[in-house]
């Protein structure tokens, strides 16, 4: 994906990125550490994260392309080196979203009499799992929306260095009628 409507796609589907990554950590973090959010959420916590997942390579690789077609100076190139380290972040967000939602159906299911631990009469807690998931999305979610500030500070910078003044210029002068 190059452009769209003659926009560069990097510049619009980043927009996705920006908001998906800091709204799936966010949720994530939410069912991880609340059981009821995560029944009510189901399914959806995982397709989100999948989703979310999904918009970090369109992306990068629309930024690909961008970076090509754009003078290189070390913004750039910083902003380019950056980008490449969110697909891990958004892997782990989906990863953790599906454990989540996992064992928040076995423990829902264990709850209901339904789970035995594979029918061997041993009853299987899925607590010490929601346990860890619960702390390793806190630090997945935070590395996350971390990433994506870093990310994005660094392709405003590339951007915007020396493309705007700090002053206003002409073009009225400030009356409107």
């Amino acid at each position: 994906m190059s452009l769209v409507n003659g926009l560069p796609a990097h510049v619009l589907l980043v927009h996705f990125v920006v908001v998906l990554v800091p709204l799936t950590a966010l949720a994530l973090v939410l069912c991880a550490v609340w059981s009821t959010a995560a029944r009510r959420m189901g399914i959806v916590l995982p397709l989100l994260a999948l989703v979310t997942l999904a918009s970090v390579p369109l992306t990068t690789q629309a930024g690909e392309w961008l970076e090509s077609h754009v003078a290189s100076n070390s913004l750039v190139r910083r902003h380019a080196e950056l980008g490449d380290g969110m697909l891990p972040w958004a892997g782990g967000l989906l990863v953790l979203a599906v454990v989540v939602w996992w064992a928040t159906r076995r423990t829902a299911a264990t709850a209901d009499g339904d789970a035995d631990g594979g029918g061997r009469g041993t009853r299987w807690s899925a607590a010490p799992v929601r346990v860890a998931a619960a702390v390793l999305s806190v630090v997945i979610a935070a590395g996350a929306v971390v990433d994506v500030y870093r990310i994005g500070d660094s392709g405003a910078k590339a951007a915007w260095q020396g493309g705007y003044s700090k002053s206003a210029s002409g073009g009225g002068d400030g009356d409107d009628g």
